[in-house]
Order: structure tokens, then sequence, then C-alpha cells
């Protein structure tokens, strides 16, 4: 940055006002430019959310308008005959998701409490270059690994096992029911779980760190335990980030596409038992988009990228209120 110096005994009164008002008007300059380009940096971001919104809209009107509300209740999915419904692949999406947090929250905390808490300062390292490593792996590797190391172990193993264990309890025993077929919504969700674990992991750790000694320090001078000062200081102090992670692996998992395509069976059909074939929004518009002809075909998936959309932005919008409510609560 180029320094103006201005010397007192060389000019004038109004020569030095005049220099003055100049350095002031390029300041000015210079910040109405960087506001501008700011502003439009900002704006080109509600540009494109706006864009992509209406193209969808755009692209799936025809279906929708021929449908109507029956597009998002039906499961039946017959390119043949041109009649489509996205019931099974919204289920098989939220069903696979929510199954993945269920597995992969408890998981991901407990890393991160033994990395901040626990872990001796040699090795922890080590586990957090491999948590990175994890989260830097293509889908499409896990979806190959999923594919001919996961499964064929668990339709050999855990399926049977979870058949055998659940088969007297009431209600379990429908969820974990039906031969195994090694692919199917549970492994699905459980590679997901594998594939969000790194990404709560890391936002759950960091978090964990910023926690201020002293308040540990605190805990255990008066006595608590190691579960109680994660319980009782470092979870509410760190509870906006938690929540904040935790959403930030649901978006992980209701986007996937090839990992799950890879797995789950792909079945237009809607089970109640976890461990029989379905399908998800996104893996039908990967599997079917690049054969799709028939114009009514191609809106059809382009409504099913809509309703995935929506769900997202749900996701998202509801994460965004939970956290002004927990900031608020911690203001009071």
């Amino acid at each position: 940055m180029a320094v103006i110096t201005i010397n007192s005994s060389d000019a004038g009164p109004k020569a030095l006002a005049s220099t003055r008002a100049a350095v002031v008007r390029s300041f000015r300059r210079g910040d109405r430019a960087f506001r501008l380009v700011t502003f439009t940096a900002a704006l080109s971001v509600l540009i494109i959310l706006c864009g992509v919104m209406l193209s969808l809209l755009f692209g799936a009107w025809p279906a929708l308008r021929t449908f109507g509300f029956g597009f998002f209740i039906h499961a039946t999915w017959n390119p043949v005959k041109d009649v489509f419904g996205a019931l099974a692949a919204i289920y098989g999406t939220l069903v696979t998701s929510v199954l993945a947090m269920l597995l992969a929250v408890p998981v991901s905390f407990g890393i991160a409490v033994f990395l901040t808490e626990l872990c001796p300062w040699w090795l922890r390292r080590p586990i957090g270059i491999a948590v990175e490593l994890l989260a830097g792996i293509p889908s499409i590797i896990y979806g190959i690994w999923g594919l001919f190391v996961f499964l064929p172990f668990v339709q050999s193993y855990i399926q049977p096992f979870l058949i055998n264990l659940f088969a007297p309890v009431p209600v379990l025993n429908v969820l974990f029911a039906g031969p195994p077929y090694g692919i199917g919504t549970f492994s699905a969700a459980f590679i997901l779980a594998i594939m969000v674990v790194p990404f709560i992991t890391a936002v759950t750790r960091d978090v964990f760190e910023t926690v201020p000694a002293v308040l540990k320090e605190a805990a255990y001078g008066i006595g608590a335990t190691r579960l109680e000062v994660v319980r009782r200081v470092v979870v509410p102090y760190t509870r906006t980030g938690l929540v904040g992670g935790v959403m930030l692996g649901l978006g992980r998992a209701l986007g996937e596409t090839m990992a799950v395509t890879f797995v789950i069976g792909n079945a237009h059909a809607i089970s109640s038992s976890l461990l029989a074939p379905g399908t998800t929004i996104s893996a039908v518009i990967a599997n079917e988009f690049n054969e799709a002809t028939d114009p009514m075909y191609i809106s059809s998936l382009i409504a099913l990228g809509l309703i995935l959309f929506f769900i997202t932005f749900v996701v998202l919008a509801i994460s965004r209120l939970l956290l002004m409510r927990i900031e608020k609560a911690e203001a009071k």
C-alpha cells in the first residue's frame, strides 16, 4: 500500500487541505469498490440459488402437473407406462439418513471425547489424521468397498444374527425380517454412517477444544469425574457447535449418491424390513437419468431432484432455527 507523506513546511494551508481531501476521496473510492465487490459476491449466491430452484421447478412442472399430489404419495415407478411416484425414493432417503445418524452420532461423539479428554498426546495426532483421511475418501470407493467386501460379510454374519436375535421381539422382528440379501436399507445406512462419522467427529472435536481449560479444572477441583465434566461442562458449553456438526452430517447423508447406489439394491418398493432392498432419490437419479429419453421420464427425475432440494432446505432451516433457540436460551 502506497504511503502518502505530507510535509507541512513545503506546502501552504490550502495545498495541505487539498492533499488531505484527495487522500480521503481515494480512501472512500477504495471503500466503495470493496463494498461493491463483496456485495456482488454475496448477491451471486442468492442468484445462483434462485436459478437452481427455478430451473428445477421449470423442469419438474410437466410431471407435477400430470400426476399432481399423487406424485408424492404413490410408490409406483414404471417408465414403460409413464407412471411415476416418488414415495419409495422419499421413504428410502429419509430412513437411510435417519438410521445413519443414529449410528454415526454416538460414535462421532465418542471419538471426539476420547481425542480431547482421554487420548495420550502421542496417539492424538495419528487418530486425528486418520479421521481426516476418512473424510477425504471419494464416495465411490466406499461404494465399491461396500459392494465387494462389506455386503458379503453382512449377508453371511450380521443379517442372520439380527434376524435370529430379534425374531421373538415384537416390532423389531418386523424391522429385521426376511432373507439376508446383504444389500438393503440397513447396509446403505451403515455405509452412510461410516461416511459421515469423520465430518461430525471433526466438528465435534474442534468445538470441544474451545472449552476453556479453567472450567474443566474447576469441575475436577470439586471432585467431578471425567464423565461428569463432559456431561455438565463440555457438552452444555458447546451445544451450538454440536448441533451444527450433526446437521452437517445429516446434510451429507441426505445427498449421498454413489455409495448408496452400490449397496441399497435400487428397488422401487417400500418395505417394513430394514434388510429389504430399497432406493433413494439420489440413487434413482444416478441410475436412470442417462437412459431417460421420454420427456415425462426426464421431468419426473427432475421432480425428484426438486424434492431432495426441498428436503435439504427444510433440514437446514430447522437446524438454523434450533441454533437460534439455543443461542437465545444461552443469552438469558
